[in-house]
This record gives C-alpha cells, sequence and structure tokens, in this order.
C-alpha cells in the first residue's frame, strides 16, 4: 500500500482488501444459517455494505446478488415470508443490476405461486423495466427473459388482468409519441414470442421428437430417455393415406382425430389437397408453408385445443401484440420482427391464434407508411408471407377476404403497378380477385383491368371470363370501358409515324408531357428529352407507351425511385438514360439491372452507393459508357 503511485490507487487497493475480507465473512455465516432473523440481518447489512462501498466495479454489487441467489438454492424449506423478506432485503441492488441466473429462476417461482403479492408490483416491476430497456441479448441470459414472461403473467393474474398489463406496457413506451428506448420493443416481442412457442412446445415435440426445455433443464437428453414418438402427422401425409384418399368420390372424409397430452387435433382433408401432397411425395420435394396450412376449397382444416394453462398464456401474449400494433411508431419496427412469420407452424394452424393475430395483420394493412405495409410480403423469394396467409385459400383466412382486399389496396400504391405483383396474383388468387370484383370490390376490379391492360393473361378464355366479371357490376363496367379508351388511345399513340426526336420545353409538367402525347402517333419517337422539366415518377405511366423508345434524358428533373421500377419492365430496349441530379436512390437504380440493352447511363450527383455500382456493372454486359461523379462510387 505504501509503494502505490498515487493516494486514488492506495485508496481503492485499501478497501478491496477490506471488501474481500467483508464478503468472505458474509459467505461463511449465509452458508450455514441457522436462525432466519440473524440471517436476514446479516444479508440487510451486506446490502448496506454493497450501496456504500467507494469502489467501482460491477462485481461490488454482483457478488451479493450471488451469495443470496446461492443461499435460496440450497434451502427450499423457507416459507413464504421469508421469500418476500428476502426479496424486499435485496431489492436496492437490483435498481442497476440484472439479477443473476439462479435468482431468475426464484423469482419466477414467486411469480407463479405468489402472483397477488406486493412483492411483484414494488419489487419486480423496476427490475423488469430495467430489464426490458437494457437487455441487448436474450440468448445469452434466457432465465431473464423467463423472469420477464412469468412477470406478465403475474400481472395478468390480478384483478384488473389485461388492463394492468396495458398500464405497464404504456409505461415502457412512455406519454409522448416516440419512445425513448429503443430495445424495449424488441426485448417485449423476444417475450412474447417466446411464451407463444411455449404454449405449442409439448405439440411440437411430439412432431420432432426433440426434447423440451424443461427436459433439457432436467438433463433428459439422450434418446432413450424419450417417450416415444406420438403417430401425429400434421404436416406431412403418408403415400398409403394419399392413395386411399384419392379414390373416394366424397369432397370430404371423415375426420381424423389426433390428441396430444394438451392438445387435441382435428383433421380434414379432401381431394384437392390429396391431389396436391401427392404430387409433392412424387418428387420428394418439401411442402411450404402454406401448402402444408391451407384452408378450402382446397385444403385441409384444423381446430386445435390447448390446455387452460396454455390457453391463458397465448391469449395474454397475443393481447400484447396487439397493443404495440397500437403504436404508430412501434409498428414499422414490429412489422419488420414479425415479418419472417417467426412463429411455429402449430401456431399458424391454431384458428384462435390467427384469428386473434388478424388485428395485428389488419394494422399493419391500414398503414399508409410503405416500411409497414410492405413486411405484408415475403421477405425473401420462395418465401411465404402474411399476404399469402391471411388471403384466400390461406390457413389465417376466416373471412370472404375483406382483409385480403384491404392487403391488396394498400400494397397498390408502392407496388402493384409492378408485372411482378400481379402475376403472382394472376398465377395464385385470380379467383379471389374474381369473385371480389363479382361482389363490386372496386380494389379488385382495379386488378383485372390492369392485368387485361399490362397482357398478364395469356389464356383467351380466362381474358373473356375477366371481361364478363367487369361488365357484372356497375363500377367493373366503368372501368372497362375506361380501359378501352386507353387502349384505343395507345393504339393511336404507338401508330408509325410523328417524329423520331423530341425536346420539352423546360418547366414542363407531367400534365404537359401527358397532352403531348395524347395530339399524335409517336410509333417512331426514339429520342425523348425531358431535361430541366419537372416532371416526376407519374410521367412513367405514358413513357412506358412509347414502344420505339431508345435514349431517354431526365437530368434535372424529380423522377424518382417509383418511376424508375416501373420503366425498368416495360422499356427493357431503352440504350440511353440520363438520371444527373434526380432523387433516384439505390432503391429504385438497383432495378436497372433488368434493362440489359443500356449502353450509356448517367447517375452523376445522384444518390448512388459503391455496393449498387458493383451490382449494376455486373448484370449488365453492354454498359458502356457510365458517369457516377459527384457519387458514394465516384
Amino acid at each position: 500500500l505504501l509503494q502505490a503511485a498515487n493516494s486514488y490507487l492506495r485508496d481503492q487497493w485499501f478497501h478491496s482488501l477490506q471488501w474481500k475480507k467483508k464478503i468472505y465473512k458474509y459467505k461463511k455465516v449465509l452458508s450455514n444459517p441457522s436462525r432466519w432473523e440473524v440471517v436476514l440481518k446479516e444479508i440487510r447489512t451486506l446490502v448496506d455494505m454493497a450501496l456504500t462501498s467507494p469502489l467501482q466495479d460491477d462485481s461490488i454489487h454482483q457478488a451479493p446478488l450471488e451469495i443470496v441467489s446461492k443461499l435460496l438454492s440450497e434451502n427450499n424449506n423457507l416459507t413464504t415470508q421469508d421469500h418476500e423478506s428476502i426479496i424486499v432485503a435485496i431489492a436496492p441492488l437490483l435498481e442497476n443490476n440484472h439479477p443473476p441466473p439462479d435468482l431468475c429462476e426464484f423469482f419466477c417461482k414467486h411469480c407463479r405461486e405468489r402472483p397477488r403479492s406486493m412483492v411483484v408490483i414494488e419489487v419486480f416491476t423496476p427490475v423488469v423495466q430495467r430489464i426490458l430497456k437494457h437487455n441487448m441479448d436474450f440468448g445469452k441470459c434466457p432465465r431473464l427473459r423467463l423472469f420477464t414472461q412469468e412477470y406478465i403473467l403475474a400481472l395478468n393474474e390480478l384483478n384488473a388482468g389485461m388492463e394492468v398489463v396495458k398500464k405497464f406496457i404504456h409505461s415502457m413506451h412512455g406519454p409522448t409519441g416516440q419512445c425513448p428506448h429503443p430495445r424495449v420493443l424488441p426485448n417485449l416481442v423476444a417475450v412474447c414470442l417466446a411464451a407463444i412457442y411455449s404454449c405449442y412446445e409439448e405439440f411440437i415435440n411430439s412432431r420432432d421428437n426433440s426434447p423440451s426445455l424443461k427436459e433439457i433443464r432436467n438433463g433428459c437428453q439422450q434418446q432413450c430417455d424419450r417417450k416415444p414418438n406420438l403417430p401425429l402427422r400434421l404436416l406431412h401425409t403418408s403415400p398409403d393415406l394419399v392413395s386411399q384418399e384419392a379414390t373416394l368420390t366424397e369432397s370430404r372424409l371423415k375426420p381424423v382425430i389426433v390428441t396430444s397430452n394438451e392438445i387435441h387435433v382435428e383433421v380434414e382433408r379432401n381431394n384437392t389437397t390429396n391431389q396436391k401432397m401427392t404430387a409433392n411425395v412424387g418428387n420428394g420435394s418439401e411442402p411450404n408453408l402454406i401448402d402444408c396450412l391451407m384452408v378450402s376449397p382446397t385444403c385441409s382444416t384444423m381446430s386445435i385445443e390447448l390446455s387452460a394453462q396454455a390457453d391463458r398464456i397465448l391469449g395474454c401474449y397475443v393481447e400484447i401484440l396487439k397493443m404495440l400494433s397500437d403504436y404508430d411508431d412501434w409498428r414499422p419496427a414490429l412489422a419488420s420482427l414479425l415479418q419472417p412469420i417467426p412463429f411455429p407452424k402449430e401456431a399458424l394452424a391454431h384458428e384462435k391464434f390467427t384469428k386473434e393475430l388478424k388485428y395485428v395483420i389488419q394494422r399493419f394493412a391500414e398503414d399508409p407508411r410503405q416500411e409497414v405495409h410492405s413486411c405484408l410480403l415475403s421477405v425473401r423469394a420462395g418465401k411465404d408471407g402474411w399476404f399469402q396467409l391471411y388471403s384466400p385459400g390461406g390457413v389465417a383466412c376466416d373471412d370472404d377476404g375483406e382483409l385480403f382486399a384491404s392487403m391488396v389496396h394498400i400494397l397498390m400504391g408502392s407496388c402493384y403497378k409492378t408485372k411482378k405483383f400481379l402475376l403472382s396474383l394472376a398465377e395464385n388468387k385470380l379467383g379471389p380477385c374474381m369473385l371480389l370484383a363479382l361482389r363490386g370490390n372496386q380494389t379488385m376490379v382495379e386488378i383485372l383491368c390492369l392485368m387485361l391492360e399490362y397482357n398478364i393473361i395469356d389464356n383467351n378464355d380466362t381474358q373473356l371470363q375477366i371481361i364478363s366479371t367487369l361488365e357484372s357490376t356497375d363500377v367493373g363496367k366503368r372501368m372497362y370501358e375506361q380501359l378501352c379508351d386507353r387502349q384505343r388511345e395507345l393504339k393511336e399513340l404507338q401508330r408509325k409515324g410523328g417524329p423520331t426526336r423530341l425536346t420539352l420545353p423546360s418547366k414542363s409538367t407531367d400534365a404537359d408531357l401527358a397532352r403531348l402525347l395524347s395530339s399524335g402517333s409517336f410509333g417512331n419517337l426514339e429520342n425523348l428529352s425531358l431535361a430541366f422539366t419537372n416532371v416526376t415518377s407519374a410521367c412513367a405511366e405514358h413513357l412506358i407507351k412509347l414502344p420505339s423508345l431508345k435514349q431517354l434524358n431526365l437530368w434535372s428533373t424529380q423522377f424518382g425511385d417509383a418511376g424508375l421500377r416501373l420503366l425498368s419492365e416495360h422499356l427493357t430496349m431503352l440504350q440511353v438514360l440520363n438520371l444527373c441530379e434526380t432523387p433516384v436512390t439505390d432503391a429504385g437504380l438497383l432495378a436497372l439491372s433488368s434493362m440489359k440493352s443500356l449502353c450509356s447511363l448517367n447517375m452523376n450527383s445522384t444518390k448512388l452507393s459503391a455496393d449498387t455500382y458493383e451490382d449494376l456493372k455486373a448484370k449488365l454486359p453492354n454498359l458502356k459508357e457510365v458517369d457516377v461523379r459527384y457519387t458514394e462510387a465516384w
């Protein structure tokens, strides 16, 4: 100590020795408790020592918590009063520290056995609030998540029930329109997903024969220790059963009943599904999510009944997801977290779950922000999204297509005019679209008109059926007449003749361009300059009607990503494109990779990134002249 470099270091060493000496003393005293009154007094003294210590180290507060945690784990004969007294004694240490794993286990037990205890409200609430605000990864500390889960269930057991939970969620969000804690929402969603998974865990393990979390904790990981597989075939159908069912002439078969310890499943299959699954079995392919979980007319219906306890847990945490979706600032992140459909297949086959979750999906479909409603689509190609799940034919669809029409309507604002989106509707959902159009749904009428306008449907009989559907309602008849007028104008516009080069005066608008193109034939137009005009992405609808266009100059206009995506799908023969000083970003520029004929591309002074530039160079083999000055790729 006398050789310390300065007084601060000397004092730290001195206090460290004193703290270490006292910790050894408390460990010895609390390792062999005789009278719990003395033990409780020693715990309070230990907590005071940790709070008043001048040392600055995390272990100063963690060491007492670990001592108490070990004490509780080794003494299971404590009364409820002793439990609560110990929890109250260590409460000051929990204000700025996460409880260790064993202590979390003790807290979980208290929440389960005494959910109405005042300790849950007065002591556990600030602890859980700190966990939700500051925890970065529940994967590293799963018992913190389990403790949070049990705490919320304890709140739900109070007299006010979900009202108390709702107030707690509101306290985590805060009174303002923007939650100041970015980790609260991801942590709450993680807790909800884990709780919902636990409701179906017994059912999932009966399918894949993997040990449950409870069995892992109990050390049962050997195959010989596991109970035998239940005869459950929810996601795969045996070839024998398929062949037998396919020979029947009735539209529906006798229900097959499958039971688990806590779950009752009733499966009804029909011939159409059998044929589809027979094809899948024949080629050895793995059926995707929607193939496994389809409802009438080409589907299986499944009714799952959980135990009373699992049903309460499910109801509580689905209700929390509903609450989270009601906050505008949380909705974009929530939609992004739920976009991959992070629920087990058994949950998606459960009618109650999908019916309750429908409210959340409806909130996404009503949100005008593209970052929210775009999450209704699949996260990547080949995966199923909420749009497929809640559309007619999906397992979650329990209406006549109202939610499906709502989702299509909101998606129209961002991607409905892309051929890819229309093609997917024509291939998978043409029947529901025609049915809703027949009932007068304006969104579906517009979708059918766009399919005809963009030549999405090749079959003549199908085209005639769509026309008959449109003419069966007043709104459809009116829109179809407008489509016919546009088609006549388009033929006149594309008729051979007119100039080969055209330059619009500066400050021209979208309306001026539309008026000009409607005045005659422009079938020969190859070079169009809109430089220094006031045109926007809206003019793309007129530009895609020019069949011979090879050179397009959009220098210093307000032409953006939406228009660029539309051009990339229709003007595939374009050779020269000038986007200098336009507000386009990577989102729109990436779409240019489909324009294989591009020889010259000017992206000067745009928001082009280096990665997008490299991607374009790799996908555009004919590109020879490129201008990327004053961009990130320069």
